[in-house]
């Protein structure tokens, strides 16, 4: 399968499901060129936003395992085009 390559917003709004959201990337950073996390303490909430490259199942599967976690919210966006 061909990798493409897009980005993911993660909005974790309970403070206590991000060390699962840790643990998550880290089991599939194997996809992640980049990372930057913002905490907003004042509103409860953090953002973290991913650059990946991985085929759409890789990528699926991320997505998929985050957004079942408690409190939080996951989009992505992804290249049309496929790589090599």
């Amino acid at each position: 399968m061909d990798s493409r390559i897009g980005v993911v917003g993660i909005v974790i709004e309970e403070f206590e499901s991000a060390n699962l959201v840790n643990e998550t990337l880290h089991e599939l950073a194997s996809i992640i060129v980049g990372r930057m996390g913002i905490p907003r303490k004042e509103r409860g909430i953090a953002i973290i936003s991913l650059i990946v490259e991985g085929t759409t199942d890789e990528i699926s599967a991320l997505t998929g395992r985050l957004g079942k976690i408690k409190g939080v919210n996951v989009k992505s966006a992804l290249t049309k085009k496929s790589g090599e």
